[in-house]
């Protein structure tokens, strides 16, 4: 059934979010990335549904800025290279890399001010089949924590970390529809970090099988949490969504710290036969001023 723009949903909307309960005092949370070892549990935190008002930014989407709510839209852009010429059309990760990550880079240099080197450490992938690999996460959740991102650095960086360690960093990441029309299903929320009390935030070990741990954050829900989504998504159109920022762990910074929760949503108004969303997400090391 072919689109139109009657049928993308708009405007705000109230919709259930998944969120996850607190843990018991020194129960340390944790999600296993693949199979968790005999008598194991894959997650130890439950699921907590709430009904959610989620306001439609779109109309207002310069309103947005990293600094206050860790999320900020960007309009306009070009085809990708990944698109068009020799390009695999978002399906190869060496042809990714070599086409999409420059690209996202002059993108977060043009967009946040006084960034000055950024490194991607990697991107991933979400299709709408049913036996796609990776497909829309329904959980609120933080991809990294402060732990996580000192530790990305240290990671990624090697000689320079400990002098890029003294300055401004950030994780950022990039988000973008694969689809052709606008989206209707499954639309990105995210909350406003200005709006996220410490609380909120349940640090979860990300526990890899060759030992590695990482570190994201499940989110616990509160009323006063401000969630948002751009309605009818296109693909010239970027979400950066930051998920640390190093300025705002200091006193007086002015600036949200990061912090952005996110998740996929069912719109209750999306038509049955609606096409899947699609997406890209390209996570990235921002340094500077």
């Amino acid at each position: 059934m072919a689109i139109t723009a009657s049928t993308v949903p708009r405007g705000p909307v109230t919709a259930k979010i998944n969120f996850n309960e607190r843990p018991a005092p020194g129960v340390v949370a944790f999600n296993y990335v693949d199979k968790p070892p005999a008598g194991q549990p894959q997650r130890n935190l439950p699921v907590a549904v709430h009904d959610v008002t989620i306001i439609d930014v779109r109309g207002r989407e310069s309103e947005y800025t990293l600094d206050r709510d860790a999320f900020q839209i960007v309009q306009g852009l070009p085809p990708s290279a990944e698109e068009t010429g020799s390009g695999s059309g978002f399906t190869d990760d060496a042809s990714i890399t070599a086409n999409y990550y420059p690209e996202v880079e002059k993108l977060l240099l043009d967009n946040i001010p006084g960034s000055n080197r950024v490194f991607i450490f990697d991107h991933t992938i979400r299709r709408a089949g049913p036996d796609a690999p990776r497909r829309a996460v329904l959980m609120a959740h933080i991809d990294q924590t402060p732990y996580s991102a000192e530790k990305r650095v240290r990671r990624h960086l090697g000689d320079d970390a400990e002098e890029l360690l003294k300055g401004r960093y950030r994780i950022v990441n990039v988000w973008r529809t694969l689809n052709k029309n606008p989206v209707e299903a499954t639309p990105l929320a995210f909350a406003s970090s200005s709006s996220l009390n410490d609380e909120d935030v349940i640090p979860v070990e990300h526990r890899y099988p060759e030992g590695y741990i990482g570190q994201t954050a499940a989110i616990a829900y509160n009323p006063d949490q401000k969630w948002h989504y751009l309605s009818g998504m296109t693909g010239d159109e970027r979400l950066l969504l930051e998920c640390f920022d190093s300025e705002g762990t200091k006193d007086n910074s002015g600036v949200a710290g990061g912090r952005l929760p996110h998740t996929a949503f069912e719109d209750p108004r999306t038509r049955p036969d609606a096409e899947g969303r699609e997406s890209i997400e390209i996570r990235a090391l921002v340094f500077g001023p």
